[in-house]
């Protein structure tokens, strides 16, 4: 298996990879190729599901990779500790916290600009290049502009729009464009792992084209269980109060599979840091330690905060995403469309919806879905936004 099948239902795109990944060859051998056959700066862009880090994993593979006749093998050791996150010139920049942050770019572009260690190329992948501030696009343009002979930035973000990523690094990096995987493609795999016919179909229409959604839906049964509480909600908004209410459980059900998400990682960080710092040993200058470990400590408590508030607010626009689909398939019922649905397995709740409320309410009842998602990114308190999303999502 090379690093290419991770990418599903991506054939224009990895078809693109690979023959950059060829041309890296013969740049490392000395061969010359034609301009622009090996970029120095790469920008993923796509929905999420896509891929966009797993296309970025697997050219940093490939660019590393020890077979030289179609490189990408997945099989050698250079594959196998970049996709396992354990290769000494590749380093993977993904934000815990809202942002990243000035100090950390400056960190990546510092490093960026040494020799490989073992490798053929130093290599960065930034996940969610669009959380970077303006501050730490002009410490990474800087490095983009003037970058080292063996340094690939590898940049994953939704869109090239002006608001997610500036022109002034848009411009300068070679663009790959990843679509939705359909179902189909996604079904295949689901089967291929295991998962019995009737469960993949499904699974891969509910998750909607994000294979990692769909693998969860497919072989987690506490997904599934949240995934129906939330769909249960548009047929449910008969009252103001039951709009409170519904807000009140989308958010305590975010927050809470958050904190079980960040428990166990919080107390290994924490951990691994106390045993780094010496802390709890005995002997001359461990009162020294103590007062700089506890300054660590204390930054590292401020990016776990973070980071759960981020994974709040994450787990809320998964949600999101699917209450947008059911007013979607709501539309396409209204319509008579013979369109796949994403929800099929809720269409008696979809009909119900369809019947009282007109297609123009169906609408704009999917604006409000997308008014909350963005509000939500621009830091509005989640109990405010989702409080005002099910208000407006209330049936006549």
């Amino acid at each position: 298996m090379t690093v290419w099948d991770a990418l599903v239902g991506q054939d224009d795109a990895v078809r693109e990879l690979r023959q950059a990944a060829r041309a890296a060859v013969d740049v490392v051998a000395g061969r010359a190729v034609p301009a622009g056959a090996v970029a120095h700066a790469w920008l993923f862009t796509g929905p999420p599901g896509s891929g966009r880090s797993v296309a970025a994993r697997a050219l940093a593979a490939a660019l590393q990779c020890e077979r030289v006749d179609d490189p990408g093998c997945g099989e050698c050791p250079a594959c196998h500790t970049v996709l396992v996150g354990t290769h000494p010139d590749v380093r993977l920049v993904a934000p815990e916290g809202l942002s990243i942050s000035v100090g950390e770019t400056r960190e990546i572009v510092q490093r960026a600009a040494r020799l490989p260690f073992s490798g053929h190329w130093q290599v960065v992948i930034i996940e969610d290049a669009d959380r970077m501030g303006e501050r730490a696009s002009n410490a990474l343009l800087k490095a983009i502009e003037e970058p080292s002979a063996r340094t690939v930035f590898l940049l994953c973000t939704p869109s090239a729009h002006p608001d997610d990523i500036p022109g002034t690094i848009r411009s300068r990096c070679r663009s790959v464009v990843l679509r939705t995987p359909p179902a189909e493609a996604v079904t295949a795999v689901l089967a291929a792992e295991g998962v019995d016919a009737a469960t993949a179909a499904w699974a891969a229409a509910a998750g909607q084209g994000h294979v990692g959604v769909s693998r969860r839906l497919a072989r987690d049964p506490d997904a599934q269980q949240r995934r129906a509480a939330v769909l249960a909600i548009p047929a449910s908004l008969t009252s103001i109060g039951a709009c409170m209410r519904a807000a009140d459980h989308l958010v305590s059900a975010a927050r809470a599979e958050a904190a079980a998400r960040s428990a166990e990682l919080d107390a290994a960080e924490t951990e691994a840091m106390q045993n780094a710092l010496g802390m709890g040993a005995t002997g001359k200058g461990v009162a020294t330690a103590t007062r700089r470990g506890a300054a660590v400590l204390k930054d590292l408590e401020k990016r776990q905060k973070s980071r759960a508030t981020r994974t709040v607010r994450d787990e809320l626009d998964r949600a999101l995403v699917d209450l947008a689909a059911f007013y979607r398939d709501v539309l396409l019922e209204q319509a008579g469309s013979p369109v796949g649905r994403a929800h099929p397995d809720l269409a008696a709740d979809e009909r119900a919806v369809a019947a009282r409320v007109s297609a123009a309410g169906a609408l704009r009842r999917l604006d409000a879905v997308l008014a909350c998602r963005e509000a939500l990114e621009l830091n509005v308190k989640p109990e405010i936004a989702v409080a005002a999303l099910t208000a407006r999502l209330r049936l006549p």
